[in-house]
């Protein structure tokens, strides 16, 4: 019994050291933890801890390393004397490094949990408890950084606040960026206190880049800086939630001022302020910084170091271009970069040309916008990347809210500085959940970023060029809410599977919603036929009096040419073919069709394989649909008296 017991205590023990064990042989045996675990094995304070301690350590992986830009890891920044499961992180830990820096612990809508700016992996948490020593090692994406002295710097506090970060920012580690300008607003407006508020809160700080305009400076009052802070929210930028606007301390009754985050494809992040209720010194709209040092941890949340700051509107729509041409010159910044180049590259005149205009709205491609390889073709062409240009500019200012009462009751028609040429805005939800959508020269763009105020008008930022088409027929069919009834009507028939090839031109007059919605009440039986799936042949055969197919297709200035040299135009469809005449009439055109007038809503939307004109009514008569008597039955119909007739004839001669 005795060698049992002592055989029994044995294992028990060797049990016990291989659990105590378990934390420092999954580091040491996990090839892809082995840098930091090399770091923590040099780091006697961190291997006491893990020897004697209950703790819970946040483990870099090495990919993590690889991104890691500071030639300084600080391991014991990484791992705090409390064991923590991911269910039960609270906000904030205490570190074990000198002065005991915070870890802020965040989440996102996904769930994904946080730790600073480095998400924690799920799956890879490992717990062991031994000897009461219960420790938790949590795997993580990035290498956490504490806001650490610069050398030299020794009486500089550790761990500071806010406003002691602001006040001594030279003497930190943030890349020798300076914030004296801000520094010095916000000491004139007595506002130390904000920065200094115990808690958890997000502080944007602007650059001295930023007031490079001599004037701007002395446009940071009190309530500005108080739309710099976010308080008692934490954000860091891996875990902000997208275009999720948050209410900053410059949020009362008279003035409402929000704040949100959002990256572009290319990685860079960026800050927005929207001004929603303005006042006589702060006006209404969005001003947008990019994020130039993000991430900045300190003892009552964190800061980001931005471009420029928010709240202020102090330049026309041509210098809010042109800022972009000074930014970060040596790398691919900037949300509008690209749209600058592209006009500087054509001469430069469409920037004169905006600038000449007293109200201005520009609709400007992103960065991301651009990489089609249609519109590298296009941009050879110096002719037609002018007219394209020309396309995105309004003689108008023109926010969401205009928008908005332009598109009360149908889709708003806006004219460009292009001769002729208008866009169409659609405008679906309220709120967060607005979506606005633009229409020029074939092509739907969404706005990704609205009403970017300046002096003059409006910056709205799209994700498509307009003017350069990069969908067939079909694809725009399917996509413009203004074509779904023409959409629908040629899916049932089977009519628009022709659409989408690419070795046909076509040029397709597609009558908009509200035509179709018109011969409701001029032929209210034939309409109610013309979408059902029995009367599919009719159906078909209207629409193939619309498509015009050759080897090229025609604008409506081709057609009005045509039409004066002839007296009227034929085009070749499917079965026959469609003899029309097309005027212009006070910069409209109109086309004429069996002694009928049809104005062209939209003209020349162009498509990958041909055109489409958006036209008020349908080339539709009467006689198209017979259904007075049961002229036109429905297959359905005739199949069952056919059937009848069958068995009665069978009957009698059976009989």
């Amino acid at each position: 019994m005795l060698n049992a017991a002592a055989l029994l205590l044995a294992l028990l023990c060797a049990a016990n050291a291989a659990a105590a064990a378990d934390l420092a042989d999954k580091l040491r045996d996990d090839s892809e933890l082995s840098q930091f675990y090399s770091l923590l094995e040099s780091n006697q304070i961190a291997n006491s801890t893990l020897s004697l301690r209950s703790c819970t350590i946040f483990v870099p992986t090495n990919e993590a390393f690889q991104r890691y830009k500071s030639k300084t890891t600080h391991v014991l920044y990484h791992i705090t004397t409390e064991a923590y499961t991911q269910k039960r992180l609270p906000n904030t830990v205490s570190s074990d490094m000198a002065g005991n820096p915070p870890l802020y612990i965040t989440k996102n809508s996904n769930g994904d949990i946080f730790v600073n700016n480095a998400r924690i992996i799920p799956s890879l948490s490992v717990e062991t408890n031994s000897d009461g020593k219960r420790q938790i090692m949590h795997i993580i994406d990035e290498v956490l950084e504490p806001l650490t002295v610069k050398a030299g710097h020794s009486d500089t506090p550790n761990n500071p606040n806010a406003l002691k970060f602001l006040k001594n920012a030279e003497e930190f580690n943030v890349d020798n960026i300076g914030v004296r300008t801000y520094r010095s607003q916000v000491t004139m407006a007595k506002k130390e206190s904000v920065y200094d508020a115990a808690g958890q809160h997000t502080f944007l700080v602007p650059v001295d880049e930023g007031f490079k305009l001599s004037a701007r400076s002395s446009l940071v009052d009190g309530k500005v800086i108080d739309g710099h802070v976010i308080p008692n929210t934490v954000i860091f930028t891996a875990a902000a939630q997208h275009d999720d606007p948050k209410a900053s301390a410059a949020f009362e009754d008279l003035l409402k001022v929000t704040v949100s985050f959002f990256k572009q494809k290319n990685g860079k992040m960026y800050v927005k302020s929207n001004t929603i209720v303005g006042d006589a010194k702060h006006r209404v709209g969005v001003v947008l910084a990019e994020i130039v040092k993000a991430n900045i941890p300190v003892s009552n949340g964190v800061v980001h170091l931005i471009h420029r700051p928010l709240m202020i509107i102090d330049t026309t729509v041509t210098q809010f271009l042109q800022s972009f041409k000074f930014m970060n010159e040596n790398a691919e910044n900037g949300a509008l970069r690209k749209f600058y180049e592209v006009i500087m590259d054509n001469g430069g005149a469409v920037l004169d040309d905006i600038n000449s205009l007293t109200e201005v709205t520009i609709l400007a491609p992103s960065n991301e916008a651009w990489n089609s390889s249609n519109i590298n073709n296009v941009l050879r062409d110096r002719n037609k990347i002018r007219q394209i240009l020309n396309m995105h500019i309004i003689k108008d200012r023109l926010n969401v809210d205009k928008i908005r009462q332009k598109n009360a009751n149908l889709i708003a028609q806006v004219p460009t500085v292009n001769n002729n040429t208008f866009l169409y805005f659609n405008v679906r939800g309220e709120g967060a959940d607005t979506v606005i959508t633009v229409e020029g020269g074939g092509v739907n763009a969404t706005v990704i970023q609205a009403d970017v105020a300046q002096t003059n008008g409006y910056v709205h930022i799209i994700d498509h060029v307009l003017g350069v088409p990069y969908t067939t027929v079909l694809g725009k069919l399917e996509s413009d809410p203004m074509m779904s009834d023409t959409y629908k009507m040629g899916k049932f028939s089977h009519f628009n599977d022709q659409l989408n090839n690419t070795q046909r031109r076509f040029t397709y007059f597609v009558p908009r919603d509200k035509g179709w919605q018109k011969t409701e009440l001029d032929y209210p039986s034939a309409h109610k036929k013309l979408f059902m799936a029995d009367f599919s042949y009719h159906s078909k055969s209207i629409l193939e009096r619309h498509l015009a197919i050759s080897d090229k297709e025609y604008t409506m200035k081709d057609l009005v040419k045509f039409s004066q040299e002839s007296g009227s135009v034929i085009l070749p469809t499917f079965r026959d073919s469609l003899s029309i005449r097309v005027e212009e009439e006070a910069g409209r055109y109109v086309i004429i069709w069996n002694y009928k007038k049809i104005n062209v809503y939209r003209p020349d939307v162009e498509c990958t394989n041909g055109i489409i004109h958006v036209i008020d009514y349908p080339l539709l008569e009467e006689k198209d649909v017979v259904v007075a008597g049961g002229s036109y039955l429905p297959e359905s119909s005739i199949c069952i008296i056919l059937a009848n007739l069958i068995m009665i004839t069978v009957a009698k001669f059976l009989n």
